[in-house]
């Protein structure tokens, strides 16, 4: 990679982008109150379905005898949606605001803003499998699946603003741990706490990606539990990451995450998005 990119389409929605999945053909757009599907063969952006507060997460489901986009909004719902439909195919009600989500079938997760994890099995139709509290002391920021030795979900990591995340395991929930991962010890014995932004499963092996207020981003190794690789510090927060469909390279964005209130804001400071490649 020699650090040049070449842009191939481009569209504009009314409200901030919050998240976003793609079915191979097509991309959607979790927004303010609406879902966007954007066509990329035609071009053309059509709203899905109305929604009474924000959506912040959007997954596209593919199983074999069915598939639909699952979003998680603030109106305290998660809904599975058929694209060509105005109204959800199955609407599940949640305890609390929808703050993360994930999905690596045959298994979703939703992490709520009173830190309650709720997950659903999606084999033949989406049913609720259990649900019960994180091990996070406060807010939820993040949320990611990650698989085992068989290419199957294990177990799903759940990270926030403590600067730690929690793990648990689909088929032993008392099987957890907790670890911290952006944090650093400074002068007189105190601790520096940076929010995890973001986490994301490697689609091939056992890693994890974390990315952090810290402005640094961390590879782990689930299986050995163990810390991998830190990158250098940037001069802004990381707020979101991935892998591309093989895992040879690692997208992360730099932006200001407001972690630090206004007086730190600097707008000179642009947002930017870096590629990485993930070769061994």
């Amino acid at each position: 990679m020699n650090g040049t990119t070449t842009p191939k389409s481009y569209t504009k929605v009314n409200s901030p982008v919050l998240d976003i999945s793609d079915d191979g053909s097509k991309i959607y757009l979790a927004t303010g109150h609406e879902v966007h599907q954007w066509d990329l063969q035609s071009d053309q952006v059509t709203q899905i379905g109305p929604l009474n507060a924000g959506v912040s997460s959007c997954h596209w489901i593919k199983a074999p005898n069915y598939a639909c986009l699952m979003t998680g909004s603030w109106d305290k719902t998660v809904k599975f949606w058929d694209p060509r439909n105005p109204l959800p195919m199955l609407k599940k009600d949640t305890p609390d605001r929808c703050y993360a989500a994930d999905v690596f079938y045959p298994f979703a997760v939703i992490g709520c803003a009173n830190n309650t994890i709720i997950t659903y099995s999606l084999d033949k139709m989406p049913t609720d499998y259990i649900c019960f509290q994180s091990g996070l002391k406060q807010q939820m920021l993040c949320i990611s699946l990650f698989r085992d030795n068989t290419a199957s979900p294990a177990g799903f990591v759940v990270s926030g603003i403590e600067g730690r995340s929690s793990v648990h395991y689909l088929k032993g929930l008392n099987d957890t741990f907790k670890f911290d991962c952006h944090t650093s010890e400074c002068n007189l014995g105190y601790v520096n706490i940076y929010a995890v932004n973001d986490v994301k499963r490697h689609p091939l092996n056992n890693t994890l990606a974390t990315a952090g207020s810290d402005g640094i981003y961390v590879f782990w190794d689930m299986q050995w539990r163990n810390r991998l690789f830190d990158s250098l510090p940037k001069d802004q927060p990381l707020t979101k990451c991935c892998f591309n469909s093989d895992g040879r390279i690692f997208a992360y964005a730099l932006g200001y995450d407001w972690s630090s209130g206004h007086v730190y804001y600097d707008a000179n400071k642009q947002p930017q998005i870096f590629l990485h490649p993930c070769f061994s």
